[in-house]
C-alpha cells in the first residue's frame, strides 16, 4: 500500500498552503467536466487524510472506481502542477519568460512572424537582464530560425549580429555552467570529507580547483557567473580551513546580492545560502560582532511581511536560523540557556520533514547533543549522539560520525554509565579502524579515554592536564586542527582541571571576544 513518503500527490498536496488550496478549487471548478470533479473529490478526500489509505479514499469517494484511481491520481497530479504554475508564475520570471517563449511559437505558428520576433526580442532582453542567459540563447536560436526562412526585415547586419550575440550568450552560458559545476563538486568534496584531513586532501583539492579555473575569464562576468565564482571559492577555502578568505568570499556573495536587489527577490533561496555561508566563517574565526550583525540581517529579513515566500524558502529560513542561533549558544559558552531552542526545533523538524535530507539531520542532532553535554545533561546528549551513531550510511560526514561517537563516549564516562564504557571503548575502536584518516587527536583521546578505568582519583587531575598539554601540540597542526573545530576538547579538559561546569570555562572564554 502506497504511504506518506511514497506517494507524490499526497505529498504534493499536504505541501499546499491554503491560498494555494483555494486557487486549485477555483482552477478545478473552471473545467465544469464530470473528470474534473472526480479530480477534485479526491483531491478533498487526499487533503482531509492525515495518512494515505487507497481503501480509505475509495470509501469517501463512491463516484470513483478502484481501477480509475490511477489514473484519477495522474489527472490531478498535472492539474495540481498547472495551478501551481499560474499561481506563483509572478513570483518566477523563469516560468514568465518560458510562456512568452510559448506565446512566440503560437504567433510563429500562426504566420505573425513581426509580432513572434518582438516578442522573442522582449524575452531576450529580459533574460539577458535577469542572468538566465540560457533563455535568452533559447530566444535567439527561435529568431535565427525566424529570420532564415521568412524575410521579414532587412537582413543587411542582421545575419552578422545575430551571430555574434550567440557566440557571446554560448560563451557566458558555458563558463557558468563551468563554474556551477566546480562549486556543486567543491560541495560534494565537503560532504564526502568535511575539512581537509592531511597535506594530501590539500594537494589534491587545490591542483584539482585551480585546473577548473585555469581558462576562465572574470573581466566580464555576468550575474551567475560572478555568483557561482564566489560560490566555490567559499567551499574550497571552506574544505582547506583558510576561514579568512571564506569569509571575504561570502562576503562578496552576499555584497553582489545587495548590489542587485532584484536578484535579491528572483533568487532568494541563493542570498539566504550567502547570509549563512557568511554566519558560518564568522562562527569559524570566532567574529562574534559580525556573527551577531548578520544573524540580525537573516532574522529580520525572515520577519518582513513583504518578502517572497514559498516552501524551499521557509525551510532554508528554519535550517539557517535555528543552525546559528545554536551557535550563538555556542559561541557565548550558554548551553543551559541554548536548551530553550531544542522543543521549537524538533516541532520544525517533525514539519520538514519531508524536505530534510539524513545530512541536515545529522548535524542537528549533533548540535542539540552538543547542547545538552555543555549543561551536563549527559544522558540526553548520548541520545541524540545515538540518532547519528544509527545512521545506515557511515560513508556520510565521517568525520561528524566518528566525532559523535568519541562525544558519547565522554558522555558514558560523565554520567558514570560505567557497564557501558567497555562497550562503547569497543564500538569507537572499530569505528575508528574503518577509517582512512585516523588523525592524531581522535587517537590521543581514545587512548586516554580506555585507560581512565585504570587509573586511581588522585591521578585523573594529573592525566587531564597532561592530555590538554599533549592535545595543545597536536592542534598547532594545521591539518590537525579539525577534530577541535567539531568537539571542543581543550574546554572539557579545562573545567575538569578547574573542577568547574564547560560551560563557565567556554563563557569565560567568550568574555575575551567581546
Amino acid at each position: 500500500m502506497p504511504n506518506e513518503s511514497s506517494d507524490p500527490v499526497f505529498q504534493l498536496i499536504k505541501s499546499l498552503t491554503r491560498s494555494e488550496k483555494r486557487h486549485f478549487r477555483l482552477f478545478a471548478n473552471r473545467q465544469g467536466s464530470t473528470d474534473g470533479l472526480k479530480f477534485l473529490q479526491l483531491f478533498d478526500a487526499l487533503d482531509a487524510a492525515v495518512h494515505y489509505d487507497d481503501e480509505r479514499v475509495l470509501a469517501q469517494c463512491p463516484a470513483i472506481k478502484k481501477v480509475q484511481l490511477a489514473n484519477l491520481k495522474a489527472n490531478l497530479y498535472r492539474q495540481l502542477l498547472a495551478s501551481l504554475r499560474m499561481y506563483h508564475a509572478g513570483q518566477n520570471l523563469d516560468i514568465q519568460l518560458h510562456e512568452q517563449l510559448d506565446y512566440a511559437r503560437v504567433l510563429y505558428n500562426r504566420g505573425l512572424y513581426q509580432q513572434s520576433l518582438r516578442m522573442l526580442e522582449r524575452v531576450k532582453l529580459a533574460a539577458q537582464q535577469a542572468g538566465v542567459g540560457h533563455i535568452a540563447l533559447q530566444a535567439l536560436d527561435f529568431e535565427k530560425l525566424i529570420e532564415a526562412q521568412y524575410i521579414t526585415r532587412s537582413l543587411q547586419g542582421r545575419a552578422e549580429d545575430l551571430s555574434a550575440e550567440a557566440l557571446t550568450l554560448v560563451e557566458h552560458v558555458s563558463q557558468q555552467h563551468m563554474l556551477s559545476s566546480l562549486a556543486l563538486r567543491m560541495y560534494g568534496f565537503y560532504l564526502q570529507i568535511g575539512h581537509s584531513r592531511n597535506q594530501e586532501d590539500y594537494d589534491r583539492l587545490t591542483t584539482f580547483f585551480r585546473s577548473a579555473l585555469k581558462h576562465v575569464d572574470m573581466s566580464n562576468p555576468d550575474f551567475f557567473e560572478e555568483l557561482y565564482y564566489y560560490q566555490a571559492h567559499v567551499w574550497y577555502h571552506t574544505i582547506t580551513q583558510n576561514f579568512a578568505a571564506c569569509y571575504r568570499y561570502a562576503q562578496k556573495w552576499v555584497d553582489l546580492f545587495e548590489r542587485n536587489p532584484s536578484m535579491r527577490d528572483q533568487q532568494t533561496m541563493l542570498y539566504l545560502k550567502g547570509l549563512h555561508n557568511l554566519l558560518i566563517s564568522t562562527y569559524n574565526l570566532l567574529y562574534y560582532r559580525k556573527f551577531i550583525a548578520v544573524l540580525n540581517t537573516l532574522e529580520a529579513f525572515a520577519a518582513d511581511p513583504e518578502r517572497r515566500s514559498n516552501p524551499n524558502i521557509e525551510v532554508l529560513l528554519f535550517l539557517y536560523i535555528y543552525t546559528n542561533r545554536i551557535n550563538a549558544s555556542f559561541m557565548q559558552g550558554r548551553f543551559t540557556e541554548g536548551l530553550a531552542i531544542v522543543p521549537p526545533l524538533l516541532a520544525n523538524l517533525s514539519q520538514y520533514q519531508q524536505q530534510l535530507d539524513p545530512h541536515r539531520l545529522m548535524v542537528f542532532y549533533y548540535k542539540i547533543a552538543s547542547l545538552y553535554f555543555g549543561s551536563g545533561d549527559f544522558n540526553k546528549a548520548i541520545e541524540y549522539l545515538t540518532k547519528i551513531i544509527q545512521f545506515k550510511d557511515s560513508a556520510l560526514r565521517e568525520d561528524i560520525q566518528c566525532f559523535a561517537r568519541i562525544l558519547n563516549l565522554i558522555a558514558h564516562y560523565e554520567a558514570g554509565r560505567d557497564e557501558s564504557l567497555e562497550y562503547q571503548i569497543k564500538s569507537v575502536y572499530r569505528f575508528l579502524g574503518k577509517m582512512n584518516d585516523q588523525q592524531q587527536m581522535q587517537v590521543a583521546i581514545f587512548r586516554f579515554l580506555r585507560s581512565l578505568g585504570d587509573m586511581n582519583p588522585q591521578e585523573l587531575k594529573t592525566a587531564f592536564i597532561q592530555l590538554k598539554i599533549q592535545l595543545t601540540e597536536i592542534a598547532a597542526n594545521p591539518f590537525e586542527r579539525r577534530p577541535f573545530m567539531y568537539l571542543d576538547i581543550i574546554s572539557w579538559l579545562e573545567s575538569k582541571i578547574e573542577n568547574r561546569p564547560v560551560q563557565e570555562i567556554m563563557q569565560r572564554k567568550f568574555a575575551l571576544l567581546r
